[in-house]
This record gives structure tokens, sequence and C-alpha cells, in this order.
């Protein structure tokens, strides 16, 4: 595996999607979080402060969200429908560099998208006077980047081997469906049922458990998991971007194009 091919791989991509003017969605960002902290002043009722963190991180995840899924989905597609891919790979370039530059460039642009919304979102707070945990705050988005990268890492993988727009939706059901797949296991306590108890946990191990990298309800109020249990998640989460990866790649290199 080449260093270099990789990292041309990840540069193009990232070039790319700044043309496409994606990050301009810290503006339309920036844009949201005033009018819904002005807005929450009026209505509130006192728990302005609460609320806002609360809308300002979860506008960070929901925005991330959407460039994972609708361009993850269509990363691979698109150099299929212009052959460029053909001619990436008739070069001396394997297509697990090919796969790992597409999804290093696109998590890049996520990781600055993620890093200008937190900028906004504290000079906004400090705008409001509203008290923040910076620390856990901070610690919060570099959980939710690794999050979006394991989306990312998804969105590739259902774009290898069907259309984009399947691709979207099937990697918004695998966020939706991380999220509540500690529900699922909870769930599954109550059922007798032995077949229907097997195929719940079933889907608990096939979709990635989300939650375990959804730090945002904690850090608004100062508090995070221990540093053992941050450390076992986030290796949770790379090991799953690793696995997702590698899925796509054997797929990948099965298709004729």
């Amino acid at each position: 595996m080449n260093v270099r091919r990789i990292w041309s791989i990840a540069a193009n991509v990232f070039r790319e999607i700044f043309r496409e003017r994606v990050l301009y969605l810290a503006g339309l960002y920036a844009i949201a979080l005033v009018l819904s902290v002005l807005f929450l002043t009026e209505v509130s009722g006192g728990a302005e402060a609460k609320i806002s963190l609360d809308v300002g991180m979860a506008g960070m995840g929901l925005f991330g969200l959407a460039v994972a899924a609708f361009v993850g989905g269509g990363l691979i597609n698109k150099e299929i429908e212009k052959r460029t891919a053909l001619v990436l790979i008739a070069k001396p370039m394997s297509r697990s560099e090919f796969i790992l530059g597409k999804h290093l460039g696109l998590s890049a642009v996520l990781a600055v998208l993620l890093a200008l919304m937190m900028i906004i979102f504290l000079l906004v707070m400090s705008w409001r006077q509203i008290d923040y945990p910076l620390g856990s705050l901070l610690i919060s988005t570099l959980y939710l980047g690794i999050e979006l990268s394991l989306i990312t890492a998804a969105a590739i993988l259902f774009g290898v081997f069907t259309s984009s727009l399947i691709a979207t939706i099937l990697t918004f059901a695998v966020y939706v469906m991380g999220h509540f797949s500690q529900n699922l296991v909870a769930l599954s306590q109550s059922i007798e049922t032995e077949s229907v108890k097997t195929l719940v946990k079933g889907i608990y191990l096939v979709f990635p458990d989300l939650a375990r990298l959804d730090l945002k309800n904690q850090a608004v109020y100062g508090i995070l998991p221990n540093s053992s249990e941050l450390l076992v998640s986030a290796l949770y989460g790379i090991a799953y971007i690793v696995l997702l990866l590698t899925v796509s790649t054997l797929i990948f290199a099965r298709r004729e194009f």
C-alpha cells in the first residue's frame, strides 16, 4: 500500500468537495444557530443556556451527517459514472488505496467542517454569555468526528454496490439504528420468544453502536465517561471503520465496470 497514492486521492477528494462549496454549510449552521438562540431567549423560560448548548451540538451532528451521507453515498459511483475510476485503477493503484483515499479525503472535510462549526458555536455562546464546559465539548466533538468518519465508511460501503440514492438512504438507516442499538438490547431482555430475542441481538451485533460515540448530552453538563471508557469507545469506532473499509474493498475488487 503506497501512502503517496492514498494521499493523492485524499487530497483530490478534499479539493473537489471544497469546490462544491460544502463548507458553506458552516455559514448556514451559524445562521441557524443564531436564530435558534434568539428564539429560545423568548420561549425557553430561563432554560436558554441548556437548550442552546443542546441545539448547537445537535446541529453540528446533523450537518455533519448530511455531508457524510449525501457526499459519501455518491463518492464511488460518481467516479464510476465519469469513468475516472477505471483510469485510476488502471494505473499502479490498488482498489484498497482508492477506497482508503476516498474515505480519508471526506473525513478530512468533515474534520474541517466540525472545527468551523465548533468555533462558531463557541463564539455564539460567548456572545450570549452562556457558560459552557469547553473541555467536555471539545472531547465530544472529537468523538463526533470519529462517529462521522464511521458513517462515511458505511456510506462508501453502500456506494460500492448500489446507487448513490439508495446508498444515502441506507446510510441514514445505519445512523438511526446505530443510535437505537443499545435500546434493542434492553428490549431483548423483555422478549420471551427465543427466536425473536436472537434476531434482536443479531441486529445489535450487525449495526455499529453509535451511542458509544455520542457524548453530546453528557458533555453539555461537563460530564464524560472515564478515560478507560473513552479509550475503549474510540478503539471501537476505529475498529468498525477498518472493518467497513475492508468489506468495501473486497466488494469493490469484485465489481466490474
